[in-house]
């Protein structure tokens, strides 16, 4: 079974043809094996809807000496509130993806290019687990000021992924699990899993999380009104989650860089300490959001290749739950078992539907 998978971000598409097993993986039940061939489409400027005919054309010469597919698979942006899962990409959603709100976002021009591409070879396209994915418990949305209401935004397509191998690890299926995941990079996010559901989350970016990167982490709302004040909205934003983080207090977002200077530099090194901090702390707030004991903690993303700061982190939390570390990010992975699960009749696909059609609540 061959899936062809399509990954757009603001420097290039990233591409994959995965070939699926249909047997599943005996040591990690219910996971599939998966053989990867990847490349790449690198772009000088992050690409727009303007840019669809000419990255089709691309991806199609780039792929023509691959088998031909069963399905293909693009990344999911910014779609509209939707529960977690594989939907059948329609022209309708192609067409919200590129005018609605994520119309700049360039993760949304997957499912258009998945529907372009699908259509030569007359096979299904998909997306799986878009970045709108949000099942927050109802109050989980709850502010304390009416009318103010938290939505999820988090790094869903990684963190589901990783949150179903780390409930295999520990024996369980996700489904039947309670699972702390942190994706810790340029931006981060906490999130807890009950029964397969994302019932909680930090959020990313300007939503919240610890620290990364280059993402702020939380700030106190007097701190956060001074700073719109004396520098405006615009630079406040880019302060949450393009411009704070490692890259404010300590001037570089290159964890390698950081990595080395960590042994004589007091700047990264209160960084650092301040990063551990508010990720220990994150996690224990995830863990409070769930209704018994995690059955693990998880900690992904790029930074979880910085050994001595993940060690820190295991060791302020390993009495909550084992500690499982699941460095960097599974997004090709995670879109093509996504997938290749609805092809084999282990998941269903699921029927988008626009926003405005759509309860208020999922």
């Amino acid at each position: 079974m061959i899936v062809y998978v399509i990954n757009p971000g603001t420097s290039g598409i990233k591409l994959a043809c995965a070939s699926i097993d249909p047997s599943l993986n005996s040591a990690l039940p219910g996971q599939l094996r998966l053989a990867l061939t990847r490349a790449e489409l690198t772009l000088d400027t992050p690409p727009t809807a303007a840019d669809l005919p000419m990255l089709s054309a691309e991806i199609q010469k780039l792929t023509a000496d691959w088998p031909a597919p069963d399905a293909i698979v693009g990344r999911g942006g910014l779609i509209g509130r939707v529960a977690a899962g594989t939907y059948r990409v329609t022209p309708e959603m192609a067409e919200f993806a590129v005018q609605g709100e994520g119309a700049h976002y360039p993760p949304n021009l997957g499912g258009p290019l998945a529907l372009a591409l699908a259509g030569e070879y007359g096979v299904p396209a998909f997306v799986v687990d878009p970045q709108s994915v949000d099942e927050l418990l109802p109050e989980a949305r709850e502010t304390g000021v009416k009318g103010l209401r938290r939505h999820a935004q988090f790094h869903a397509l990684n963190v589901r992924v990783v949150a179903r191998r780390a409930a295999y690890d520990v024996g369980k299926r996700l489904q039947d699990a309670r699972i702390v995941v942190a994706h810790l990079g340029a931006t981060t996010s906490v999130t807890a899993f009950e029964k397969g559901r994302a019932v909680d989350t930090t959020g990313t970016g300007t939503d919240g999380g610890p620290l990364g990167a280059v993402q702020s982490g939380p700030l106190p709302a007097r701190m956060l009104l001074k700073l719109v004040r004396e520098e405006g909205e615009a630079a406040a934003l880019r302060h949450l989650s393009g411009a704070g983080g490692f890259l404010s207090l300590a001037g570089s977002s290159n964890l390698k860089d950081l990595e080395a200077r960590m042994v004589s530099d007091p700047a990264v090194q209160a960084a650092a300490a301040a990063f551990v901090h508010q990720v220990c702390k994150a996690l224990g707030e995830q863990t409070g959001a769930l209704t018994g004991r995690p059955d693990a903690l998880v900690i992904t993303g790029g930074i979880a290749r910085w050994d001595e700061l993940v060690d820190r982190i295991e060791r302020r939390v390993a009495w909550i739950a084992p500690v499982l570390v699941i460095p960097g990010e599974l997004e090709v992975e995670a879109l093509a078992e996504g997938a290749g699960r609805v092809l084999l009749g282990l998941d269903a696909a699921r029927e988008w539907r626009h926003p405005q059609a759509v309860a208020p609540e999922l």
